[in-house]
């Protein structure tokens, strides 16, 4: 305190001297010339990356997160309103176009308005019914699709006349499962007997939506069948889009069978797969060797495959029609290579199908061609935008789709390396050491190795995220199998199909079996190395954004603020590997749970009929075990009323099958879970059937003070793939002192195309 001025009666100050003297502390002045350059370098840097078309490649970007947000809704959003926001930030765009800072914002809130709106119209068009509950029902109908499995086949049927006990709206499209060899072709009108149910959702909170995939194709419930196919009259002639498509389906199923009538096996089979799309007859070992070496991009068409057919046609039409010298001199053989590449590329979108990953494929080859025929630059980051922005239009669905993501992600890193020089970093030919490269392939070879590292490398968070484990060798592979892929396998497919209705194709096809069988051979070898398959625990949505955000900073930037890239994508890696795992996950239908014990690991408490559910436990906690394993049983006592297992603290957890185990299960549990009601006066936190019907699955965390709860479906989520339904009374919400919550979802493997 300082002494009062006896004299004039307030404080004086500290004396200049002595303890009070005051302290300053002053930077040096290296370090202020530091920080001043530092900044004034962040500028310019700064200014660089928003120079005047810089900022294009990152429209689609903001499109895309517009329409992320969409699917991010808990209800379904209105059309008009949607419309509304995206016109006013139009017209916010349009008066703000002279302003050099606040044009590029309201661009960028206009861009992800527009990708909001083109969601939600998108899914107005294709609004149709789906199924509530399961039912039995009489089906005829005209048969759209027909796909082989291993075990069984499917067909998806047009519902012309629907029998189902209690069904308020009948759904336009059915998926549904015969018996192998059964499927019947497409464009027969059919009648069978199913037992069909709504369109599966998220086995676990944060896994893939598989009713938010049937939804946007048109298919408003799946099941079996039951007895017998009847094939019968048609009631009407076929309309235009059925004839064609039992046309293509016909040309595919007659390539089909000649290709694996010359070449048996898998072989066959993925030599099928690849020239017609049908890789459903691919054995189980193969297709997971295939997955665990890394290789199974190979066995869905999409961007390699349709680049190679088409690089293929351009380069070997001109290169032949650069042999005829007035042809040469004359004309522009360049364009006329590249249009006959995008035709060819279009059959080969007809014939292989025309999935959603190969229309994806197709737009961005299109994209590429035609800035060929108007003599733009083909591989560029504003091409790539536009072939962007053209499938998030036409398909706004596919950005929650892993073979979009995957494919954009590793297309962007090459275009963005091929832009930043990535050719200078091998030798060049014209010396001495880099012509003995050349003449050995050692080009090539490095140029593989760089293309499977950057692709791998960027695409890895994506891959775990959606399937769980990580490829250690798939570089490896990729560059003792891609080779063959590209030179000899492929362009031995397009020889079979172009010499097919000649005669000639059977040698093409055994040419294309034996390099498919030294592929097959890598992906084997590659699979049986020691620790061939990293599993890794599921995590968030919040890794995935931010990993991504690291790449597009990388990839889009030009000034070295690009590195900061790096560090958000090592943030996004730290982030994901310390994702939480659960102590309880409950399954949708109440009649599964997996309880974590004291050695760490997960076991089951089944009824039956949940190897699907349990699988996808089993690998979003990176746990290898098969769902038939004798382990997962450890710790689990069971009789005719129920299961119970333990919690890690000795908590129990039941699975109440009958009514007579609520009285002694409510009493000693903790969580009592149970496909039947079950009683209100129940002391454990119970989730019964009314529960489940308002959140289906459901992961618990033990907490001090009971359970974290985090549901599949929140409570007063209402999308139109999963339409809310009326809680019967309060019971509907587990008696937890936390309230659920939703989490992103995230896909299984065998159920996706994956491309690259």
């Amino acid at each position: 305190m300082t002494e009062p001025d006896k004299g004039r009666g307030r404080a004086a100050p500290w004396p200049r001297g002595g303890v009070g003297r005051r302290l300053v502390w002053a930077w040096p002045a290296a370090w202020r010339d530091l920080a001043r350059a530092a900044w004034e370098s962040i500028k310019k840097w700064t200014l660089a990356d928003v120079a005047p078309g810089r900022l294009v490649p990152w429209l689609p970007v903001a499109f895309g997160a517009g329409i992320a947000l969409y699917f991010a809704a808990e209800r379904e959003p209105f059309a008009w309103a949607a419309a509304v926001l995206t016109a006013i930030c139009i017209t916010a765009a349009v008066l703000a176009r002279k302003r050099p800072v606040a044009f590029p914002i309201a661009l960028a809130f206009t861009a992800a308005s527009a990708g909001f709106t083109t969601a939600t119209l998108r899914t107005v068009l294709i609004a149709h019914p789906v199924l509530e509950r399961s039912v039995y029902a009489a089906v005829a109908g005209w048969v759209e699709v027909r796909q082989e499995r291993d075990r069984s086949d499917r067909i998806v049927v047009r519902v012309q006349r629907f029998e189902g006990r209690g069904v308020k709206e009948i759904p336009e499209r059915v998926r549904i499962a015969v018996r192998k060899g059964a499927a019947p072709p497409v464009g027969s009108f059919v009648e069978l007997n199913a037992r069909l149910a709504p369109p599966v959702p998220p086995l676990r909170p944060g896994g893939y939506d598989f009713a938010r995939d049937l939804y946007f194709q048109k298919i408003g419930g799946s099941g079996f069948i039951m007895g017998r196919i009847k094939a019968l009259d048609p009631p009407a002639a076929q309309d235009w889009p059925l004839r064609l498509a039992a046309a293509i389906a016909a040309l595919r199923d007659a390539i089909d069978r000649r290709i694996r009538a010359v070449v048996p096996g898998d072989e066959g089979s993925i030599a099928s797969a690849l020239i017609t799309g049908k890789r459903d007859a691919i054995s189980t070992p193969v297709n997971d060797a295939m997955y665990v070496s890394s290789l199974g991009h190979v066995l869905s068409i999409s961007g390699y495959h349709m680049a190679v057919v088409a690089g293929i046609l351009f380069f070997g039409l001109r290169g032949v029609l650069a042999l005829v010298p007035i042809l040469a001199s004359r004309y522009a053989i360049k364009k006329w290579a590249a249009l006959a590449a995008l035709a060819a590329g279009a059959f080969y979108l007809v014939l292989s199908g025309a999935q959603v990953a190969t229309q994806r494929s197709f737009i961005m080859v299109a994209v590429v061609l035609f800035g060929v025929m108007v003599d733009r630059p083909a591989l560029t980051l504003r091409t790539l935008s536009i072939a962007a922005l053209i499938v998030l239009l036409v398909a706004p669905e596919a950005v929650v789709h892993p073979s979009f993501q995957m494919s954009f992600a590793a297309t962007l890193a090459l275009v963005a390396g091929y832009e930043r020089g990535l050719p200078l970093m091998m030798a060049k030919a014209d010396t001495s050491p880099g012509a003995r490269i050349a003449l050995w392939g050692g080009r090539e070879i490095l140029g593989i190795v760089l293309v499977s590292l950057l692709a791998g490398t960027v695409t890895t968070l994506y891959a775990v995220y959606h399937f769980h484990r990580l490829a250690p060798y798939g570089v490896l592979a990729n560059l003792l199998a891609m080779p063959a892929l590209s030179l000899w396998i492929m362009p031995a497919g397009i020889l079979g199909v172009l010499t097919l209705p000649f005669g000639f194709d059977g040698f093409f096809w055994r040419l294309m079996g034996d390099g498919i069988g030294w592929m097959i051979g890598v992906a084997v070898w590659v699979a049986g190395l020691p620790g061939a398959v990293g599993r890794i625990v599921a995590f968030g949505m919040g890794p995935l954004l931010l990993g991504t955000a690291g790449l597009l900073l990388i990839c889009l930037l030009r000034s070295p603020l690009r590195w900061s890239g790096a560090v958000v994508g090592a943030i996004a890696s730290l982030w994901a590997l310390t994702a939480p795992v659960p102590d309880v996950l409950v399954a949708a239908d109440g009649r599964a749970l997996a309880v974590r014990g004291s050695a760490g690991r997960l076991s089951v408490v089944k009824a039956s009929g949940t190897a699907f559910a349990i699988r996808e436990w089993l690998a979003a906690d990176g746990d290898a075990r098969a769902p038939d394993d004798a382990s997962l049983s450890e710790g689990v006592t069971c009789d005719g009323a129920g299961c119970i297992a333990q919690l890690a603290d000795g908590a129990r957890v039941s699975l109440a099958l009958s009514p007579e185990s609520f009285e002694e299960d409510c009493r000693r549990a903790a969580i009592v879970v149970t496909p039947r009601e079950g009683p209100r006066a129940c002391a454990a936190l119970l989730i019964d059937r009314n529960v489940l019907r308002q959140t289906g699955a459901a992961a618990l965390t033990r907490k001090k003070d009971g359970f974290d709860i985090v549901s599949a479906r929140p409570r007063g989520y209402d999308r139109p793939w999963a339409r809310a339904l009326d809680a019967p009374d309060d019971t509907a919400t587990p008696s937890s002192r936390r309230r659920p919550a939703q989490r992103d979802a995230t896909p299984r493997e065998g159920e996706l195309e994956v491309g690259d």
